[in-house]
């Protein structure tokens, strides 16, 4: 049989049901024609019965059935003269239903460890009075394999729903009478394995599982968002009770004393509401596996998604902006990255590629790798379509290899020169670099022409609440992320100098910095506009570095990050903020985009 058309046939049916199911919401017409899709599977439930109706149409896509044995020859008669015989009886948990169902699905894995087998009942799928005969007799299986009988003991036990399993090793003789439709007698043989597990253990587990469940509530997530604002205003009531201006000439050592118990209080409080906002990226990262098999079928080239770390955990408003950027990441790997068989194996490579999915954690980032074995990305071609559209504004000689890797993300650039189904268009790879912007993430390419690419996502693990550095320009104040400081300094008039264009540049360690004035930026009057009597701060993001200039350092703290008016976002939008916060004072404070400051 044809596992691949039978996967087809089940996916094709989950999208017809899924896409009909979304009209249904919509209120649309539900137009959806199954015809096809049921006459396909009638004709391969008439292939896997053996009749000869609709086999024509499937020959040339699956195989031909494997046979029923109902008897098992010695082992002398096998391939392998070390075969030995076993019986395996098992019984399924009382009321997990369709027994027949879980005992064909152990019959289809046994196929990967032997083709020697025999179960009772026999018709497990057609015969209703199977699934009573399972629960009153339990699934008998008459096998015969090389495997040890550690191994059968752990396939089965491992099967869904199995909660009690004997399983003996059987002589010739025994196995020649098994053969015969005599069960009961061989069932009664004083020569049976114990019983694998215990009815106490499994009132146990049984006990443990209904805790399990009786210990986890759904919540909805509306109620999560409204307890994480909640929390928000909290810290900020917090920071004006304990950083009321009012206070700092005033000797209160017992409200000092309060005031830090209750900050301690307010951060355990923080924690646990932000642990119960973290998603596994499983689900996202499993989503993957479609796009997969879908173009790797369509486009003829055999490749293996390997995940990595699908267990890491980020805040679920993280996971809503990063499905888009992986699944393009993923599909580009796929059509760019991974080559035919017959370039692979032209290259010495195994003719099936891997795309590996990674995510671990990086202090208070975490770090998504898309890597592949494939062909990497040719430098000269991306220069080539870069000077075509006049996206360079050097010499190409000057450029580093992962500025000529940042060229992929422009909105429009492509290296496809026709449109396909999957590429072609110039739209993708931008929306990587948006997406990821919004949260405060970031992306980077590494890739060696032949051996493969690595694409490499950093987001933050939350967004509601960052440890901020409060800075003054003038009367505006502004927070960076205290991650993306590297240090803060005052210059000196001999480190200062001017590059040949007027623009302003600082030495520090025998490297040069561009310099950002702040109240130039944002348009606000400064107190100082002299570089050596005000504070630079060195900000950096992904190997770029940037001199910041303020008035003043205002302190550190925890600052909850509110969404920017929507004034500012569409109507007169303002480069290099990624939102607003509420400082103790009352005081707005303007939160800086780091990565949107170091691309300006």
């Amino acid at each position: 049989m044809d596992c691949g058309f039978l996967s087809d046939l089940v996916l094709e049916g989950m999208d017809f049901i899924k896409l009909e199911l979304e009209k249904v919401k919509n209120a649309d017409k539900l137009d959806g024609n199954p015809s096809s899709l049921i006459e396909s599977i009638k004709s391969f439930l008439c292939y896997i019965k053996g009749e000869e109706t609709g086999a024509d149409a499937l020959k040339e896509r699956v195989s031909p059935p494997v046979a029923q044995h109902y008897y098992l020859p010695p082992s002398s008669s096998g391939p392998a003269g070390n075969r030995k015989a076993y019986e395996a009886v098992i019984f399924f948990e009382d009321g997990c239903e369709m027994e027949n169902i879980r005992a064909f699905a152990i019959i289809h894995h046994l196929k990967e460890l032997t083709e020697d087998f025999h179960h009772t009942p026999e018709d497990i799928i057609d015969d209703a009075d199977s699934v009573q005969a399972i629960r009153e007799k339990g699934f008998t299986i008459l096998l015969r394999t090389d495997r040890s009988y550690r191994e059968l003991y752990d396939f089965f036990t491992g099967a869904a729903f199995v909660t009690n399993l004997e399983l003996r090793e059987l002589t010739d003789d025994q196995m020649s009478e098994a053969s015969v439709p005599r069960m009961t007698a061989m069932q009664e043989s004083p020569i049976k394995i114990p019983v694998v597990q215990s009815q106490e253990q499994v009132d146990h587990g049984q006990a443990e599982s209904r805790s399990s469940h009786q210990n986890i509530i759904s919540v909805d997530v509306g109620k999560l968002d409204k307890l994480m604002d909640l929390m928000g205003e909290m810290v900020i009531a917090e920071a004006m009770v304990t950083q009321n201006p009012e206070l700092k000439t005033m000797q209160l050592n017992s409200f000092y004393k309060a005031a830090r118990q209750l900050r301690k209080i307010t951060g355990e409080m923080q924690d646990m509401i932000m642990s119960v906002r973290m998603v596994p990226l499983s689900a996202s990262f499993h989503k993957m596996h479609r796009i997969v098999r879908d173009m790797s079928r369509k486009l003829g080239k055999e490749v293996e998604l390997i995940l990595v770390g699908e267990g890491t955990e980020v805040d679920k408003n993280i996971i809503e902006h990063i499905s888009d950027p992986l699944m393009h990441l993923v599909r580009n790997a796929v059509d760019h990255g991974i080559e035919a068989p017959d370039a692979r194996a032209a290259a010495g490579k195994p003719p099936t590629g891997q795309i590996t999915l990674e995510a671990k954690n990086a202090g208070s980032d975490v770090l998504i790798i898309v890597r592949d074995d494939g062909g990497g990305i040719h430098k000269d071609k991306i220069l080539q379509k870069a000077i075509e559209h006049g996206l360079i504004n050097k010499p190409a000689d000057e450029l580093t290899d992962k500025e000529i890797y940042n060229l992929l993300f422009m909105p429009g650039f492509s290296t496809n020169d026709q449109v396909t189904e999957f590429s072609g268009r110039g739209v993708g790879m931008d929306v990587v670099t948006k997406n990821l912007e919004a949260i405060g993430g970031s992306v980077s390419i590494d890739s060696a022409e032949g051996i493969g690419t690595v694409t490499t996502l950093k987001i933050p693990l939350t967004l509601a609440i960052i440890d901020g550095m409060n800075i003054r320009v003038g009367k505006a104040k502004y927070t960076l992320p205290t991650t993306s400081i590297r240090e803060t300094f005052q210059a000196k008039a001999s480190d200062l100098i001017q590059d040949p264009e007027g623009n302003e540049m600082i030495m520090v360690r025998g490297k040069c910095y561009p310099v950002l004035r702040l109240h130039e930026q944002f348009a606000v009057r400064a107190d100082t506009t002299d570089l050596t009597k005000g504070i630079m701060l060195m900000i950096e993001q992904d190997d770029k570095c940037l001199s910041l200039f303020a008035d003043e350092l205002l302190g550190q703290h925890q600052v909850v990050v509110k969404a920017l008016p929507s004034y500012m976002k569409n109507i007169r939008r303002v480069e290099g903020l990624a939102g607003c916060t509420l400082l103790g004072d009352g005081s707005v404070s303007l939160i800086l985009n780091i990565g949107g400051l170091l691309s300006a």
